[in-house]
């Protein structure tokens, strides 16, 4: 009786680890998918790769359209992120981040040139909005000729985010001041890239 118990407690035991084990490989191999790309619904969502969005591309963002100017690519260390300048029928400056993490990472930025805040401070109020902290670095870039900058350089920068994916940068490429902007997280399912774009 006692060793059909030991038995018994054992097999339990060892059946407990192997469920333990498939539950944890099941979910590495879903964190390590790139933002979820391999997944039929965001691949088809975004239809194209926007890290490769080039000038004259067009995107559709969440009912607005959207054609791409010019594209800033910045590496830090073993990271890298893209930024694409968008434009509109308003004049309005806008850039897409587009960061290729353990997670797909989109961000649309509206520039605020008028802004006259500055960055170092662990909290800053913009907009009726409350910013926290969230990291400092700098980065080599390199720029297409459309987006006004050399075509290398150094870029330092402070972002900050708020509730509900609200973001806010401070960037400033070389030796220039600080550039202020306003963002809002994107899912991937908010970003369409039209055909015949991002195909490179």
């Amino acid at each position: 009786m006692g060793r059909s118990v030991t038995y018994l407690v054992v097999a339990l035991a060892v059946l407990a680890a192997v469920v333990i084990v498939v539950a944890v490989r099941v979910r590495r191999s879903a964190a390590t998918r790139p933002g979820g790309r391999s997944s039929d619904a965001t691949a088809q969502s975004l239809r194209g790769d926007p890290l490769r969005l080039g000038l004259g591309d067009r995107v559709r963002i969440r009912n607005r359209e959207y054609a791409v100017s010019g594209t800033i690519r910045l590496v830090e260390g073993d990271w890298s992120w893209v930024q694409h300048l968008l434009d509109d029928d308003t004049g309005t400056r806008y850039r897409l981040s587009v960061e290729d993490g353990p997670a797909l990472e989109l961000v649309l930025w509206t520039a605020e040139p008028g802004a006259s805040v500055t960055p170092g401070a662990p909290t800053i109020d913009l907009g009726r909005r409350r910013y926290t902290w969230a990291e400092t670095g700098q980065a080599r870039y390199t720029a297409t000729e459309q987006v006004g900058l050399p075509s290398e350089g150094t870029m330092r920068y402070h972002d900050y985010q708020s509730g509900g994916g609200a973001r806010l940068s401070f960037e400033a490429y070389g030796e220039e001041g600080w550039r202020v902007a306003r963002g809002h997280l994107l899912h991937p399912a908010d970003l369409t890239i039209l055909p015949g774009s991002g195909e490179r």
